[in-house]
């Protein structure tokens, strides 16, 4: 009986691994030069927890795209579909809003939507997460963009641009959906099932639309940049004011919204060009008022979440390479038991001493073992027989030179370090 992987789920096959370790070390670098400090929160948490972070009308609440089950406890959890809401429990949990301020985060790891798979969206995902907690300046949205930006452009990619949008707050933001409500309403009969009840539960995800249908009204639809306090106008004023002097390309698009409710003022998305239908690389925003869902004190907030996939299948689109992963640059070859014996040896002491080694298993020939040689694409092949034993030496051959030098056991370690430098 064959088995497969279920749908929305994948292996990452050694392959992918040129650029997922070329990706996590830029991420995770970057994140070093930015401040924030490493956290993994569990897998699985309280359904509640997501619910009530998330709310209703959020896409995977309102698409009913969390993995969730009652445990043999009683307690209904669910494995993470994001990384935000499980971050601000672990911030109130741990006493963080004690920490000096801001308190700069981030985080990798998998997270679950029952979703409908497409490219390089996947029902199991990696995300890098990065949230700065604990301050309101405009400068901290700029620096949350700035981290995701200074990521792709690292990376090789190109034509990078924020779409940028401004969602207002609990202060003008019912006003704003009142009045999208209303229009969409004079509209109802045009609207396509999936956008009434949209509509019913959160009107503001109407504008993230796919529909045809609803898509040609958006152009005569309220825009809520045009109906936002003085706070919030103030605050989007200033952050494009510093993305005006970083000289940091932005589109403002009215029609931005992300998948949860928590999100508060601005949201953003950065975008690379020659990616096909998906422009969309990454998204994030502010979510002020989040941490007060889960029992923490008022705390101001910002974040972005990247998803991995979407790197290497756009990476790889774009024909960008990762540079190469370390291989081994020796393999011993041996003929004779007692020269195996002593290869494997060889092979450990070369290991401990930070030297990447491969044996040559089994008993073949030396002609054999030299063709396993050549496939590992090593520089150097030590060989082992009766006669190197009683010199006790090696014979190095390198491989693509063909020149060969007899190097004493007792030298070999410093030799090749020398060599390999």
């Amino acid at each position: 009986m064959r088995f497969q992987t279920l749908t929305g789920f994948h292996d990452t096959l050694p392959d992918d691994f040129r650029f997922w370790r070329h990706i996590l070390a830029t991420a995770t670098g970057l994140a070093d030069r930015f401040g924030y400090q490493q956290i993994e929160p569990p897998i699985l948490e309280e359904t509640r927890l997501f619910l009530r972070g998330l709310q209703e009308g959020s896409a995977v609440v309102l698409d009913k795209e969390l993995y969730s089950f009652d445990d043999t406890d009683g307690v209904n959890i669910s494995m993470r579909p994001e990384f935000t809401a499980s971050l601000m429990r672990a911030y109130v949990e741990h006493g963080m809003h004690a920490w000096p301020k801001p308190v700069k985060l981030f985080a990798v790891g998998p997270l679950f939507r029952h979703e409908k798979p497409q490219a390089g969206r996947f029902r199991q995902h990696v995300q890098f997460n990065a949230e700065l907690l604990g301050e309101e300046d405009p400068a901290a949205d700029l620096e949350i963009m700035q981290l995701a930006y200074s990521l792709y452009d690292e990376l090789g990619f190109q034509g990078l641009t924020f779409q940028l949008n401004s969602i207002g707050c609990p202060v003008c933001r019912p006003a704003y959906i009142e009045k999208l409500t209303a229009f969409f309403e004079s509209h109802l009969s045009q609207l396509p099932e999936v956008d009434r009840r949209r509509l019913r539960v959160n009107p503001l995800r109407v504008l993230d639309t796919k529909e045809e249908a609803t898509l040609a009204l958006l152009d005569e639809a309220p825009r809520g940049i045009d109906h936002l306090c003085q706070e919030c106008t103030d605050h989007f004023q200033a952050l494009t004011g510093y993305l005006d002097a970083l000289a940091l390309p932005y589109v403002i698009n009215p029609r931005l919204v992300r998948g949860f409710d928590y999100y508060v003022r601005t949201v953003f998305e950065v975008w690379g060009q020659e990616l096909g239908a998906q422009n969309a690389l990454c998204g994030g925003g502010r979510y002020d008022g989040l941490v007060e869902s889960v029992g923490g004190p008022s705390t101001p907030g910002v974040g972005v979440g990247i998803g991995i996939e979407r790197i290497v299948m756009s990476l790889r689109g774009q024909g960008i390479e990762p540079p190469p992963l370390p291989q081994p640059q020796v393999m011993v070859v041996h003929r004779g038991a007692a020269a195996k014996t002593a290869a494997v040896q060889v092979v450990s002491d070369l290991r401990r001493a930070g030297i990447p080694a491969l044996l040559a298993f089994g008993d073949r020939s030396m002609k054999a073992q030299f063709r396993s040689a050549d496939r590992a694409q090593v520089r150097y092949a030590l060989v082992m027989g009766d006669d190197e034993l009683a010199r006790n030496a090696v014979t190095v051959r390198e491989m693509h030179g063909g020149e060969q030098v007899e190097v004493g056991l007792d030298e070999i370690i410093n030799w090749l370090q020398t060599q390999l430098e």
